[in-house]
């Protein structure tokens, strides 16, 4: 008997892209994840679980083609000379283990590229400073006809390592300013008065020239995609979105797919505290009827409608995703497998981008086995068999608590979930109500509903618990993760004790931000946390009346938002909102009637009226029934307890990725035999050279 029609069934038809086909149209465009040259192995499982998971195309990050343009000290992959080979071929393996079809995406990142390790002089179209993000004093020189010659060969070469390599599809990476056909196709990066400057013809002169060198290498035996820009967003000067469309039309069959993305990689991957999903619907749509091609595009797609109304409706043959693809690997084959409510849905947080952006190793909130798949071992949908014990009560709800649950149900231990407050979720339940940050309650939603299929968990709501409760229940583990709370003192990184104080100025914290007990009139918001709460609080207070001055000793608001693609959003943002912005500088100490204000380079002090401050500094672990249990060590014997152990928030506290990794870890390690002294990871060391 045939199976019932699916609405998602039009998901999973082949596509063709050039001389291959495609499996499905779920196609995970190039990420980075933090890993690059430095962990290929742990790049590769990565990829390749995105293989077993059902995604019908996958590709690499972007990968440095060429040694005279790379983006030091970002981490990407690098495909310099043959010796590179081995361990970009090692995630083509990877990739097609399931049938998926390989990509990689070849970059020359040009005006993009310092060359702070190869210290070979930077090429662009025009002669003009680098553009990075870490602002480096280096100009590109403008490329001669022999360096644009070169380059041409260069490409050449890698499209050969990449055929050697194994790869199905090369993606020419010219979208999110950091590509060097996307500098040739802009005005704003191309000043040039020859035949590869000017008209939008002589601007595309370059692209066409590389395909054509490029498909003279492969032949038939692979596809090239191109990823453009959709729209560059900064003025007359910059590639349009109307002159993107005619590039398209005058080109229409130049690659075998077009690969659509938005503008700066901040208006692509916007968190979803500013972009909503399919962002990118009204740039893209149209498009499709300029090529016979087929069209990739993104737009942190989570919801399986939206992508069958994609298909459908003719905007895109492909749906593209990055952030989706890390939240859940296994997106295809649960839709596939009519399992939508199992599908871990991104929230759009952007901690995964992080691991680019601060060269560490990448993290999803959502998925805590990211990038841990070669590493430690950890596969996304199955766990380690249960140990020898059976029991564990786990005391909080918090998305720590909530992710050692699930994982210790699966591994098939009794758990019992524990949660002072009548509602569960800890602080997610709790942020989720602020503005911007409804999405980030999935974190809760997934875990809850898939605890609450499981015949081996118990939730308990408005169950506070004392060190005395929890010896009398004879759990054999105890797993303390009961959060933290905000500090009204100060104590961060400008004051390491209490900021001085006249004890008469109201003081609250995020916490009572979030129990609705709000301050009014003036109020002044002192950053020293630098992540999203600063400028989630002062938007709070705005809309609930108040005047809002937001102090900060740091230079940018929000500062380590940076990292996360979104500081400039928040500043413009909350300079929309009529927030007054004052930077670089602190608060030396709290009066009577306003702050003292002091400048973080010269403390050069003044004062600041205000009617109230809230402090939003640091967080202090709630460990106080953790620290009672083990004063009472001695009797945990008696009581059948084997180990009593503090994580998540509690025990140090972090953005909620972190927490969500502790929990897992809690849940995969117990039972486990001790590391002692040895690494909980494997990883990759570079061998040396003959001497």
């Amino acid at each position: 008997m045939l199976a019932a029609p699916s609405p998602y069934d039009v998901l999973f038809e082949p596509v063709r892209i050039g001389p291959l086909t495609a499996k499905n149209r779920f196609y995970q465009v190039p990420h980075c994840n933090g890993g690059g040259y430095r962990d290929p192995s742990a790049a590769a499982a990565m990829r390749g679980i995105k293989a077993e998971g059902g995604w019908g195309v996958i590709f690499t990050e972007q990968t440095e083609m060429h040694h005279s343009s790379e983006i030091t000290p970002f981490i990407e992959l690098r495909l310099w000379e043959d010796q590179d080979i081995p361990s970009i071929a090692r995630m083509a393996e990877a990739m097609k283990t399931h049938g998926a079809l390989a990509g990689i995406q070849l970059a020359y990142s040009g005006i993009n590229g310092p060359n702070m390790y190869t210290k070979e002089v930077p090429l662009a179209p025009s002669a003009l400073p680098i553009r990075t993000f870490t602002n480096d004093p280096v100009t590109a020189r403008a490329m001669d006809k022999k360096d644009i010659a070169d380059l041409r060969r260069w490409f050449a070469n890698a499209a050969r390592r990449c055929r050697t390599a194994g790869f199905d599809l090369i993606c020419l990476y010219g979208a999110h300013g950091f590509g060097i056909f996307q500098h040739f196709l802009s005005r704003a990066t191309n000043q040039r008065t020859d035949e590869y400057g000017g008209s939008l013809e002589n601007r595309s002169r370059f692209v066409r020239e590389v395909i054509a060198d490029m498909r003279d290498v492969i032949g038939d035996a692979m596809a090239i995609t191109l990823r453009v820009s959709l729209d560059e967003t900064i003025g007359d000067l910059g590639f349009s979105n109307a002159e993107m469309r005619d590039f398209v039309a005058m080109n229409a069959d130049l690659p075998d797919l077009w690969d659509l993305a938005h503008g700066a990689w901040e208006d692509c991957s916007g968190p979803s505290r500013f972009k909503e999903e399919a962002a990118q619907e009204s740039l893209v749509r149209g498009i499709r009827a300029l090529s016979s091609k087929p069209v990739v595009g993104v737009g942190r797609f989570t919801s399986p409608d939206t992508m069958v109304r994609m298909v459908r409706q003719g905007v895109l043959d492909f749906i593209g995703c990055a952030r989706p693809s890390i939240a859940d690997p296994f997106l295809p084959n649960k839709i596939a497998e009519g399992r939508i409510d199992d599908i871990r849905e991104c929230i759009g947080c952007n901690i995964c981008v992080t691991g680019d952006m601060i060269q560490g190793m990448g993290r999803c909130t959502q998925n805590p086995t990211w990038m841990e798949e070669w590493r430690r071992g950890w596969h996304p949908e199955r766990m380690n068999p249960k140990g020898d014990s059976d029991s564990v009560l786990i005391v909080g709800s918090g998305p720590a608590g909530l992710e050692a649950a699930w994982g210790l149900a699966r591994r098939g231990y009794q758990v019992a979930v524990a949660e002072a407050r009548s509602a569960f979720g800890g602080r997610v339940t709790l942020e989720r109500a602020l503005p911007g940050l409804a999405a980030w309650g999935r974190v809760v939603d997934y875990r809850l509903y898939q605890l609450r299929q499981r015949d081996n968990v118990q939730l308990y709501a408005d169950s506070p618990l004392t060190a005395d409760e929890i010896l009398e229940f004879g759990f054999q583990h105890v797993c303390v993760a009961t959060g933290s709370h905000w500090r009204s003192d100060g104590v961060a990184r400008q004051h390491v004790v209490p900021i001085p104080t006249a004890g008469v100025l109201p003081v609250f914290t995020p916490d009572d931000i979030m129990a609705n007990t709000l301050p009014s009139g003036h109020v002044v918001v002192f950053d020293d946390d630098h992540f999203y709460m600063g400028g989630v609080v002062a938007e709070a207070l705005v809309r609930a009346g108040a005047t809002v001055t937001l102090v900060t000793p740091a230079p940018y608001v929000s500062d380590w938002t940076r990292n996360t693609l979104e500081q400039g959003t928040i500043h413009r943002h909350l300079a929309s909102l009529g927030v007054d912005l004052v930077l670089n500088t602190g608060i030396a100490s709290l009066g009577t009637d306003g702050v003292e204000l002091a400048c973080t380079y010269t403390d050069a002090r003044r004062p600041l009226g205000c009617d109230a401050v809230v402090l939003v500094t640091s967080r202090t672990g709630e460990d106080g029934v953790y620290r009672e249990l083990l004063a009472r060590e001695a009797a945990f014997a008696d009581a059948g307890i084997l180990s009593v152990s503090l994580i998540g928030d509690a025990a140090a506290p972090a953005p909620i990725a972190w927490a969500t990794f502790a929990g897992h870890r809690y849940a995969r390690d117990l039972d486990g035999a001790p590391l002692g002294d040895a690494l909980p990871f494997r990883r990759e060391v570079t061998a040396l050279a003959p001497a």
